[in-house]
């Protein structure tokens, strides 16, 4: 069962028609983008890494947090014209017949 990110994108379209006053040009969303993600490292790094977690950042929701990034995609999928399921299902085909054993055989992993 494929994953629905064009219904996504229509989701995230809908909210800056109706809510935005209309998306953010592109570089502006691609530094949205790096802040978005450094905000789940920093998460990631104090919870599951090895810095310790001030108590400011133990509030944090690290799925609200990714959820800051997929929205920040999707708006730069929808306005560059990219079908990000088209795309994925084909980064998925492609890694599938690429990876199929290569994780399998890596002695690291086991």
């Amino acid at each position: 069962m494929a994953a629905d990110i064009k219904a996504l994108q229509s989701i995230v379209d809908d909210w800056i028609q109706n809510h935005g006053v209309r998306y953010f040009n592109e570089l502006t969303n691609m530094a949205q983008l790096t802040e978005e993600v450094g905000e789940v490292a920093r998460i990631i790094a104090r919870r599951y890494g090895e810095q310790s977690e001030k108590e400011s950042d133990k509030a944090k929701d690290l799925g609200e947090e990714l959820a800051d990034v997929l929205f920040v995609v999707l708006c730069l999928a929808n306005q560059t014209s990219t079908d990000l399921q088209a795309a994925f299902d084909k980064k998925m085909a492609i890694k599938t017949k690429r990876d199929h054993d290569r994780h399998q055989n890596n002695n690291k992993l086991h």
